[in-house]
């Protein structure tokens, strides 16, 4: 490469900032980067506050996935390794009618075990004979619908009790509409006849290749915002510049070169990651690409609002020890999920003995956005009375609201975001695309396509 190459990253989300991170460290010779964040902070949906009491309570994602090893990796790399903790054993439920413990041979709900349905309370006689002969079904045509695919499998009651309230409650999604090539765990299990039998065998590899014990999940003692922090601070001390409030409203192309235009300042530069939502990059893509920026406009993102309480302990009903639960959609009024935050995390626990409660409203096909906090608020409670059957009364209260903060990847997703890359390589050499909106949604998935971004840069600027 040839001295002073410039680099605009387009976004603040952990894969943007990953991206500029990987950019610097991985660059044989001096190259100069600049992050653009249309907002006053970075981060994306990561964020952590203090709340009731306790210097850090996470607004989002209050973990990452550790036998994915992307994210945990970067956390060592930039010195927060010892500073991980795991959740505790408490254990997970699904609410339909009453509490029903999540099995435990199950992978992203995809039963891997018969035992997981044929002991549980969560299926009728008729759904555990249903989910029971899947093995002896012939091989299902995929549509590429996660919902299509499972119920064809399993029938219905296990997606709808099982799989969709999982992956929805991950992709803020509805299953039917959501890419099965999309959910690599799932995707996987799809090459057999069985989904059963493969993701019986998938569980037994995991657990012979992992140490006894080990954690699936992971977070910063001092919340999910202390990556955020640490991994910016590092960014800018290696020498990137990361300028806050400057919305990209085009993208033009002179040569080999781009100039990336905000409000206040152009940037020229030889290379451009788009690391930030697709449906709010294409007016800027349009510019360079009238095809793919129409492509990137028809994605959608669901909107969700994750509510903080505080429960004395006092109301807190005893016989709650788990972890949370997950409320189907037959089931659904307005309240997806519910975290008991102070069971899950030994580190969430007031000296006050309050119970903090993490509440989840909104998914796509469920918009909660134009209600004001109150109302959101008082459906939250109302929902968790018909499901906890206690009319609980919060000492505190935070609303966090994740406007299109999740996006949907349809079905035929991938050959949708090939057909966007593969139209601007043609005349637009050197716009790579990274975070949520196109690999995975996942701290993991983010970091690692902030990984191979990075790559791709280095690799087009070899060539110039």
């Amino acid at each position: 490469m040839s001295q002073g190459h410039r680099v605009v990253v387009i976004g603040g989300g952990i894969a943007g900032l990953t991206t500029a991170l990987s950019l610097i460290a991985d660059s044989p010779s001096p190259i100069h980067v600049t992050l653009l964040e249309a907002k006053d902070t970075v981060g994306g949906i990561i964020r952590t506050s203090p709340f009731a009491g306790l210097p850090a309570v996470d607004e989002a994602a209050d973990a990452f996935l550790v036998r994915v090893p992307h994210a945990q990796q970067l956390a060592t790399e930039l010195g927060l390794g010892a500073a991980l903790t795991a959740p505790t054993g408490a254990h997970a439920s699904v609410w339909h009618n009453g509490m029903h413990d999540i099995p435990s041979d199950l992978l992203l709900g995809v039963p891997a075990k018969a035992r997981a349905f044929a002991r549980s309370t969560l299926f009728s006689p008729y759904g555990k004979v249903r989910a029971a002969i899947e093995p002896l079904l012939p091989r299902t045509i995929d549509n590429d619908s996660v919902g299509h695919y499972v119920r064809k499998r399993f029938g219905r009651e296990v997606h709808e009790r099982l799989v969709d309230p999982l992956v929805g409650s991950i992709y803020a999604a509805d299953t039917d509409s959501f890419s099965m090539a999309a959910v690599p765990q799932l995707a996987a299990l799809t090459s057999e006849r069985s989904m059963l039998r493969a993701a019986g065998r998938a569980r037994a590899a995991a657990t012979k290749n992992s140490q006894p014990g080990a954690p699936i999940f992971g977070t910063p003692l001092r919340g999910m915002g202390a990556l955020i922090d640490t991994l910016s601070s590092r960014v800018t001390s290696l020498g990137a510049s990361i300028v806050f409030n400057a919305r990209v409203h085009s993208v033009t192309k002179s040569g080999h070169h781009y100039t990336v235009h905000t409000d206040s300042k152009d940037y020229e530069c030889d290379a451009v990651v788009v690391a930030s939502p697709a449906r709010h990059s294409a007016p800027f893509i349009r510019d360079l690409d009238s095809h793919a920026g129409e492509l990137l406009a028809d994605w959608t993102h669901a909107s969700v609002v994750l509510i903080t309480l505080a429960i004395p302990a006092s109301q807190w009903p005893a016989h709650l020890t788990g972890s949370g639960y997950l409320v189907p959609k037959p089931d659904q009024r307005w309240v997806t999920a519910a975290s008991f935050g102070s069971n899950k995390w030994a580190h969430w626990r007031p000296t006050d003995g309050s119970m903090i409660v993490r509440v989840s409203l909104g998914r796509d096909g469920l918009d909660v956005m134009h209600f004001d906090d109150d109302k959101l608020v008082n459906l939250a409670l109302a929902d968790m009375k018909l499901h906890l059957g206690v009319d609980l009364q919060p000492s505190e209260i935070r609303v966090s609201r994740w406007a299109e903060s999740f996006p949907q990847y349809r079905p035929h997703h991938s050959s949708k975001l090939a057909e966007v890359e593969q139209s601007l390589a043609v005349h637009s050499p050197g716009i790579v695309f990274a975070g949520a909106s196109y690999r995975g949604i996942g701290i993991p998935a983010c970091v690692q396509q902030g990984r191979a971004a990075s790559t791709a840069i280095h690799a087009h600027l070899s060539t110039l």
